[in-house]
């Protein structure tokens, strides 16, 4: 487990700072509560937006590799005019006839195979999932959630719960099983998938025999905070059987993966072939405006309502309604997940030129638009590795690039730039990379 739930963090006193940024972290200091962290070492610190650019007070550019929310880029003009104009006329809920909300829900419900034909509408990915959970455990009857060994899905109480990557002072719930990904384990390709299922056997063996029963399998379709292991494609597919076999259903969260994410497809759990009970959205369905759904099949849905109650005031508001149409309309109208694909093979390709001209990197995966990268060099210990990934996230940040890191030891790179990434961004963003990497790696190498 990390040594620290956020390395990448400002630590008071390691970095000096310019007043006005001083000034700001002690006021912040003062009044907001002790969760809240700066993210990198030195804080960033942003007046505005636009596209792959966020700008500081002293209007100096940062591009964006990071940040998979406003996933048509900062402040995009047509998602912000949609938001704007409904804002202007009202703001109601979806206990009013309103037509725009079952225009976007069959426009939404038509992008998914035909199995998953209802949509519940939420705040947030962690409402998502939060939601999900509760359908599932009332469907099945059980109560047991299967998850990968470093996930994270979500904030509240019952997503917290089943999200491994929060750390140890976050419990998990009794009812959770942890399965090991095979790729973080070293499997080759040609067993993964066999030693997936086993694992997840052996979890629902464990669960029924203690009486918890299962509820679900609950999984990142892209693996993302386990390091983005989407590879090879359909190795979930046996522990998806011995998981429906068992009574339980899939749940696939796509707040990370979703909307064109991967580029191949809309939604990741396609790049598995499979079709889960269960969708969760949220981060890129309003491009910064907080929505968010679930996405089911017809009986586990109608289950739900007819014996449960569930109610949400903010949820398919039409101003998030309208915003979210403006961001499928998008999407569809200008051909996004066909850029992904060009414009992440583009980057892929200029990775691995890297690799080969700099020491340092020791692994390039991705899914689209969304890049794990693990640093360290030959021979080094885990530690080495961690903080030398953590050193080249905050030099490109002082070089103007943003990214993060991932996986369970923090040193895999997370690339995440918004889908509206163009070659030109990817070339600035390779020769930052290049210049950093070396400097870095040459020090460790010292």
């Amino acid at each position: 487990m990390p040594i620290d739930l956020m390395p990448n963090r400002f630590r008071p006193g390691e970095v000096e700072l310019p007043k006005r940024e001083a000034d700001l972290i002690a006021r912040r200091d003062a009044v907001l509560g002790a969760s809240y962290r700066l993210q990198y070492r030195k804080p960033v610190h942003f007046v505005r937006g636009q596209g792959m650019w966020l700008y500081d007070p002293d209007d100096r550019p940062y591009l964006d590799f990071y940040n998979n929310v406003p996933s048509l880029g900062h402040c995009h003009p047509e998602v912000n005019a949609a938001m704007m104009e409904q804002a202007a006329r009202i703001s109601a809920n979806t206990r009013y006839l309103e037509p725009r909300l079952v225009e976007y829900a069959e426009k939404l419900i038509g992008t998914f195979p035909a199995e998953l034909d209802r949509v519940v509408f939420t705040c947030t990915g962690s409402e998502s999932n939060d939601l999900a959970l509760r359908i599932a455990r009332l469907v099945s009857g059980g109560e047991g959630v299967i998850v990968t060994s470093y996930a994270y899905h979500g904030t509240s109480a019952a997503a917290a719960a089943v999200s491994p990557n929060l750390g140890a002072a976050v419990n998990l719930s009794p009812n959770v099983r942890i399965v090991e990904l095979p790729g973080p384990a070293g499997i080759p390709d040609d067993q993964a998938a066999d030693f997936f299922e086993a694992q997840v056997r052996l979890a629902i063996i464990d669960l029924q025999s203690r009486g918890i029963g299962v509820a679900a399998l609950l999984f990142d379709s892209i693996f993302s905070s386990d390091g983005v292991w989407i590879d090879p494609p359909g190795f979930i597919a046996g522990a998806v059987e011995a998981v429906r076999e068992a009574g339980g259903l899939i749940i696939s969260d796509e707040v990370q993966p979703g909307f064109g994410r991967t580029g191949a497809h809309m939604w990741g759990f396609e790049c598995h072939g499979i079709v889960p009970d269960l969708v969760t959205l949220g981060k890129p369905m309003g491009n910064g405006f907080p929505i968010g759904a679930v996405i089911g099949r017809q009986r586990p849905m109608e289950q739900f309502g007819q014996t449960a109650r569930y109610s949400n005031t903010f949820a398919g508001n039409t101003v998030g309604i309208a915003t979210a149409d403006a961001v499928l309309t998008i999407l569809q109208r200008d051909r996004i997940l066909d850029s992904v694909v060009t414009v992440s093979d583009h980057l892929k390709r200029g990775l691995e030129r890297v690799a080969a001209q700099v020491p340092g990197i020791r692994g390039i995966r991705n899914a689209g638009l969304f890049f794990g990268v693990d640093i360290g060099l030959e021979h080094s210990l885990p530690t080495e590795r961690r903080a030398m990934a953590l050193d080249l996230v905050n030099a490109m940040r002082d070089d103007g690039v943003l990214i993060s890191t991932t996986a369970a030891n923090e040193d895999a790179l997370k690339i995440r730039p918004p889908l509206v990434c163009q070659d030109e961004h990817v070339d600035k963003f390779l020769t930052v990379f290049r210049t950093a990497l070396g400097k870095i790696a040459s020090g460790y190498s010292s």
